[in-house]
């Protein structure tokens, strides 16, 4: 142990700066070299010393000091230093920093009677504010005396992170603490601390946090609520719920009254520990014997009595010693006696319900009885739990009590053998065991790991707590206090299951769920282990009772974590609470949580807690409230909670509907009212994302649904699980969301799947439906009612009739082929009446113009991809386009159909044969329309197919016969060019258009010029640069200059009008200084030409765009071209841009408007 300089005098750091040539006076150990010190007593003086001289806080210093430090210790210590002359005013500042304050009284008063007042002396003697803490009780003799009072520990100021805040705990000894704490708290820093009013160390952070823990607890006693929440609300960053976030590794200490009140009564001494080295400085002040200050010097019989005493305190520690390797005995002789009973084989085994364990029989308890923990006094202070509430002698037992203390032992081993096992309500449900089992696995637990193992395995007696704690301790020592605080789990378990108390098992509980401040994932899944242990443990009774009010407590706590672990005790704990608490409190807590909590996390588990919660109800009151929940929690704007409701709630409540027989009779017909309802209202505006809801949850309902056609089939009773079963296609159903939408979970196993598809597959194809009343609803109500919807929706929405196809896929997949072949498929062909003599008839092809057909398309038609479902499919879509080319009908459903098909390249072969039948069909109406749903398909075909049987095609209907099948091709062509990037194939295109506008048979054209003109604007700002400064505008240019000799007025204002859009859509490109000299402007001042006779608003537009480009070509060359050479941009920047387009976009409706738009420039 080093030695300490018990009166060194340490000066400040700001006194070093001043005095860079001196030193500071340091603490020395007996390595340190100093001559004549005896190795052996640190505290012994320097062999050439004179005999010390211990001063008190009174004693006088005199003013010549080693090395420029005032010396409070012995003046004959420092002989053979070199003498400096310092100020006066450093000595007297070196004695207020140090606190000898009656020494600076005495240095004052000489300056007063030499008549050389020092004003900092003056200044600190004449406020009265210096000395107001120094008043107080007279010293008792075992304290250190001050300059005014009583001077605990060395006079130094306790601060929070060295003050002992054990010694005021009312739980016990706290011996340990205080030597954790002494050994944590640097001692140096202690002494170095300065209580000079001149220089006051800030406080520290961790001091902060602490006062502040301690000033709101204060409000909050004291009923100043409002001041508290202000407080809290300024300390934000802090949990004043849990004194372990100030970060002090120490006990909670006393409240602000306590410490008041305590504050002038000395604190008993802390007792000294041999392990931990203790500097001299910090030895309580009874250990010197110190008598108020008389004379400048001690007595030699003085230092007699200080060594007296402090051979008397070493003898206390050696005795102190003697007493703890006794003990360190008697516990190594425990520790082998308890690890030779642990590896004999016990006489006897304890079956318990929830562990396989053996212990050691009573007779096994009266051998080792001499050795048995029982009979071992206690060490623990009482802080540890005696579970057998009584307490034991502090002696050895003789053999009597022995032998009773076994008999005891063994009798309580008897009473837990005869104990029933804990029975639990079972609902009155038919669930299969697959699909309980599959749904409780949606409670996150934990055993396959080793912590996952205790936590899961609850002791039953005396000894099995005393062998968990043997297993845990270890894990838990090294990590309390730390990030692994769920190491003390299994040891808070094993308490609150078998402590006798009440009050003691919700503190345990409590301290369970506050246990980690924010528990991340792998914390909550032990916790949530560690309760359903617990509830296997003690009964439904004791989790309503002791559980439930902890997650009650946390509902509103402030941090998501301790509310998702709510969230998730609820669905946990389902299995084990009484049914009608199942059904009301705790549906009640999930349903607030998820109406009201802003984590999207916490609602998320509280749907799956829901959806477990729906797996064990059995009130049939409660289907209404579950049909809420439903709705409300697929109405959520996060999908990871949607996502949930699709997995989890959906299939455990469709499954309590199927057992209370509401899933056909009121849960489906439910939700279509509501999509009905939904497009009667919305027949202009639709809401889309409500549609989508109530489609999603159809669709969830359509594996529950296929169950209940199963199980209530006439075949049901004679599947057999005997004999060769084949096993079921990868592909016969589609992929599910989760476990829980699986048919083979639902039915309970896969064989038993296989065997009444056999029998489903058979009663469909040779029997029939007779009798089969859950398959006839599907048939009868449920296909019409859809069909009808389908008829409603707008077929321009693409996200709806995708809805509905997917839907409908999914539908078809899972009833099978036979049920989509001989039951789907058959109305939807009555419905739409596809045959040469209704080709004619307006109302029978009316059905064709709706969201049917691209539904039946994509979501009947494809659900099977053999040969003969590919040819139904072709089939299908040429009679469409057939009938409604030949009707004059709108496109909108070939087109819906093309784009949904066309968004899958599987099917990009299929429609380019469907589109050839257009193409080499006899009516000249049908290949026009072969020729524009080309345009749709080419954006998402490959290049080679483009350049193999796209362009082939669109070449030979460009030679039609029929002009008008050739106009039809040009946008197909203008889309080729945006999209594609092989040259060949461009320049082929680029002929082809050249061809069109340079071919002197289609000069009186109108139509085609239309549409040649619309398709540049269309594709010319996204096409090859190179493209539309050779090609567009040269012959836009063209186009703007025959018209101005059109001579009819109705042509020429169509081709003004198309070139205006297209000029206006070009001029947000780049166009080089030569395009825009030779084509651009020419072609302009052509379109003014005719826009001041026929549209003086455009006009006005066209005369600002031609004198903004020609400021632009003048200032070419003399500045460099930043960006685009948009006539918009340069205009006004980006903003005008914008605002310029958008203007345009007006002209037909706001002509006056328009016509102000470029005079607001000038």
């Amino acid at each position: 142990m080093a030695s300490v300089n018990p009166f060194n005098l340490s000066d400040s750091e700001e006194e070093a700066e001043r005095r860079p040539n001196e030193t500071v006076d340091t603490e020395r150990s007996p390595s340190d070299g100093v001559p004549g010190r005896s190795p052996g007593n640190p505290f012994s003086p320097p062999a050439d010393a004179e005999p010390p001289t211990l001063l008190l806080s009174s004693n006088r210093t005199s003013p010549s000091g080693g090395e420029g430090s005032v010396s409070i210790a012995a003046t004959s210590a420092m002989a053979g230093t070199t003498e400096t002359r310092i100020s006066v005013d450093g000595i007297a500042a070196q004695l207020l920093r140090d606190q000898y304050i009656l020494t600076a009284l005495e240095f004052h008063t000489e300056l007063l009677e030499a008549g050389r007042e020092l004003p900092r002396l003056r200044d600190y003697f004449s406020n009265p504010g210096n000395f107001e803490r120094q008043s107080g009780t007279p010293p008792a003799k075992d304290q250190v005396l001050g300059p005014g009072g009583p001077l605990n520990r060395a006079g130094s100021i306790s601060t929070l992170d060295s003050l002992d805040f054990a010694r005021y705990s009312d739980d016990g000894n706290r011996e340990s603490d205080e030597r954790v704490a002494e050994s944590e708290g640097p001692s140096q820093e202690r002494k170095n601390f300065k209580s000079s009013p001149e220089i006051q160390e800030p406080i520290r952070p961790l001091e902060k946090r602490a006062l502040n823990f301690l000033v709101n607890e204060y409000l909050l006693t004291n009923e100043h609520k409002l001041s508290s929440i202000t407080f809290s609300d300024e300390n934000d960053d802090q949990d004043f719920e849990l004194w372990d976030d100030v970060g002090l590794n120490i006990p909670k200490p006393p409240d602000l009254l306590q410490l008041y009140r305590n504050c002038g009564t000395p604190l008993p001494p802390p007792r000294v520990d041999v392990s931990v080295g203790v500097d001299f400085g910090d030895v309580p002040g009874n250990c010197i014997a110190q008598d108020p200050p008389k004379k400048p010097d001690l007595s030699h019989q003085q230092q007699t009595e200080v060594v007296q005493e402090l051979e008397y305190q070493i003898s206390l520690l050696n005795n102190e010693k003697q007493s703890l390797a006794e003990q360190i005995k008697k516990l190594q002789s425990e520790i082998q006696t308890l690890k030779r009973s642990v590896s004999s084989p016990p006489p006897a085994t304890l079956n318990l319900g929830s562990q396989n364990t053996s212990h050691p029989s009573s007779s096994a308890t009266t051998t080792t009885s001499s050795t048995d923990p029982l009979s071992v006094p206690p060490t623990d202070n009482g802080q540890y739990l005696d579970m057998r509430g009584v307490s034991e002698p502090d002696t050895k037992p003789d053999a009597s009590s022995t032998q009773t203390i076994s008999q005891t032992h063994s009798q309580s081993l008897n009473t837990l053998k005869k104990r029933p096992p804990v029975q639990f309500a079972q609902p009155n449900r038919k669930l299969s065991p697959a699909f309980q089992q599959a749904l409780l696995s949606f409670c996150r637990m934990c055993s396959d790991s080793r912590l996952g193992a205790e936590v899961s395995r609850i002791a039953d007696s005396e000894e099995s707590v005393m062998l968990m704690l043997g297993r845990c301790l270890p894990h838990i020592v090294p990590n309390v206090l730390l990030a692994k605080r769920e190491e003390l789990i299994p040891l808070i378990l094993c308490t609150a299951c078998l402590h006798p108390e009440s009050k003691e098992r919700d503190q345990l509980l409590h301290i369970l769920f506050n246990l980690i401040k924010r528990p991340d994932d792998e914390q909550r899944q032990m916790i949530l282990t560690g309760c359903v242990a617990f509830a296997r443990h003690v009964g439904p009774t004791r989790v309503e009772a002791e559980l439930l009010p902890q997650c009650w407590e946390q509902i509103n706590h402030k941090y998501p974590e301790r509310r998702l672990l709510v969230a998730e005790s609820c669905g946990a704990l389902a299995p084990y609470l009484p049914k009608e608490i199942r059904s009301s409190l705790v549906l009640s807590m999930l349903q607030q949580m998820l109406a009201e909590d802003k984590a999207d996390m916490v609602r998320e588990a509280v749907v799956k807690s829901l959806g477990i919660i729906m797996g064990y109800i059995d009130d049939p009151d409660k289907y209404s409230q579950g049909v809420e929940l439903m709705l409300l929690s697929l109405g959520d704007p996060s999908e990871r909670v949607v996502s949930a409701v699709h997995q989890v709630f959906i299939p455990a409540f469709a499954a309590w509907t199927t057992e209370l027989g509401t899933l056909q009779t009121a849960l489906i017909p439910s939700l279509l009212a509501r999509i009905e309802k939904l497009l009667m209202q919305g027949e202009h505006s639709l809401d889309e994302h409500k549609l989508h809801v109530f489609l999603s949850a159809l669709q969830s309902l359509i594996p529950p649904l296929f169950a209940v056609v199963l199980q209530n089939a006439p075949f049901t009773s004679r599947a057999k699980l005997t004999g060769d079963i084949p096993a079921i296609e990868v592909t016969r159903f589609p992929r599910p969301a989760s476990p829980l939408q699986d048919v083979a979970t639902i039915i309970g196993s896969r064989e038993m799947l296989s065997a009444l598809l056999l029998l489903y597959d058979y009663q469909l194809e040779q029997e029939g439906t007779t009798g089969w009343d859950s398959l006839l609803w599907v048939v009868n109500q449920l296909l019409p009612q859809l069909i009808e919807i389908v008829g409603r929706i707008n077929v321009m929405s693409s996200t709806c009739v995708h809805e509905f196809s997917r839907f409908f896929w999914r539908l078809c997949r899972t009833f099978g082929k036979i049920f989509t072949n001989t039951k789907v498929k058959p109305q939807f062909q009555e419905i739409l009446r596809l045959s040469e003599e209704n080709v004619e008839a307006s109302a029978a092809n009316d059905i064709l113009t709706k969201a049917t057909v691209p539904i039946y398309a994509t979501g009947v038609l494809t659900c099977y991809n053999q040969d003969e479902d590919r040819k139904l499919l072709v089939g299908f879509l040429e009679d469409v386009m057939t009938t409604l080319s030949l009707s004059h009908a709108p496109l909108d459903s070939l087109k819906a159909s093309f784009v949904e098909l066309g968004a899958n390249p599987v099917y990009h072969e299929l429609l380019l044969t469907v589109l050839w039948y257009g193409v080499v069909h006899t009516s000249a109406l049908v290949r026009c329309t072969a020729a524009r749903m080309f345009e749709l398909l080419v954006k998402g075909v490959n290049e080679t197919l483009v350049a193999q049987r796209v362009v082939p095609a669109l070449i030979t209907l460009s030679s039609d016969p029929e002009i008008s099948v050739r106009i039809s091709t040009i946008p197909a062509f203008g889309t080729i060019m945006e999209t594609v990037t092989q040259k060949e194939l461009l320049e082929r295109v680029k002929m082809q258009l050249a061809s069109f506008l340079e071919d002197p048979q289609y000069q009186d054209q109108h139509s085609l010029h239309m549409e040649i003109i619309r398709t540049f604007g269309r594709v010319g700002p996204n096409a090859e640069p190179r493209f539309r400064d050779e090609f567009v505008l040269p012959h836009l240019h063209k186009l703007a200059l025959a018209n101005n000799s059109q001579t009819a007025e109705s042509k020429r204002i169509d081709i003004a009008t198309q070139l205006f859009e297209a000029y206006s859509a070009l001029s947000c490109c780049f166009i080089s200084e030569e395009v825009m000299v030779n084509h651009f402007l020419p072609g302009l001042r052509c379109l003014r030409a005719d826009m001041e006779q026929l549209s003086p608003e455009h006009e006005v537009i066209l005369s600002s765009m031609i004198k903004e480009c020609e400021i632009k070509v003048e200032n070419r060359g003399m500045t460099d071209a930043q960006g685009s050479m948009s006539i918009a941009s340069s205009l006004v920047g980006e903003d005008a841009k914008t605002k310029f387009l958008s203007k345009m976009g007006q002209l037909t409706t706001s002509g006056a408007m328009l016509a102000n738009v470029f005079q607001r420039k000038k």
